[in-house]
């Protein structure tokens, strides 16, 4: 398989480890997870935001390193205002009918439809993307509502996209 740039983790400390959707994955090799405040970050040059506001995530951005916050939504907001590195990575976001699985409480998401946990908003860039599934979501306790939920919804384009993607690496 095609080597990628790891995927950068950036999680606030006050995260609730207990209930963090990553939990299991900071062994992989495919990750790399940054403690916030003062995290010092390797080149992001290469690298995106993942978030809700930018230009849907294409095939043209398979080269680039993915950048996730991990925090509730409040702690997600504070950290990109407040981490001046952040501030001039493109964005880009996930298809728009994803859903979430995860049962939230916290009302802090401007589109709380749309707002995904971790894992659910990494295993779906990762789809698109082409990059290794396997083993993402075994440590996720809602995997199977969110696996049919949300991957119906790609539609037979995307599918299309992804397996010519396969063939080519």
């Amino acid at each position: 398989m095609k080597k990628f740039l790891p995927t950068i983790i950036l999680r606030h400390r006050r995260e609730n480890l207990k209930k963090c959707s990553l939990k299991g994955l900071e062994s992989r090799d495919d990750l790399l997870f940054i403690s916030y405040p003062g995290p010092v970050f390797p080149d992001l040059s290469s690298y995106f935001l993942l978030n809700l506001e930018g230009p849907p995530l294409s095939r043209e951005d398979q080269k680039r390193g993915i950048m996730l916050l991990d925090g509730t939504w409040r702690y997600a907001d504070r950290m990109e205002r407040h981490t001046p590195a952040l501030h001039h990575l493109p964005r880009r976001s996930l298809p728009s009918s994803m859903r979430t699985a995860y049962p939230r409480r916290q009302e802090d998401c401007l589109n709380p439809g749309r707002g995904l946990a971790s894992i659910e908003a990494l295993y779906t860039a990762y789809r698109i993307l082409g990059r290794e599934i396997e083993g993402l979501l075994d440590n996720y306790y809602w995997k199977e509502e969110f696996l049919q939920n949300d991957f119906p919804i790609f539609t037979k384009g995307d599918r299309d996209l992804i397996v010519q993607w396969k063939r080519e690496v």
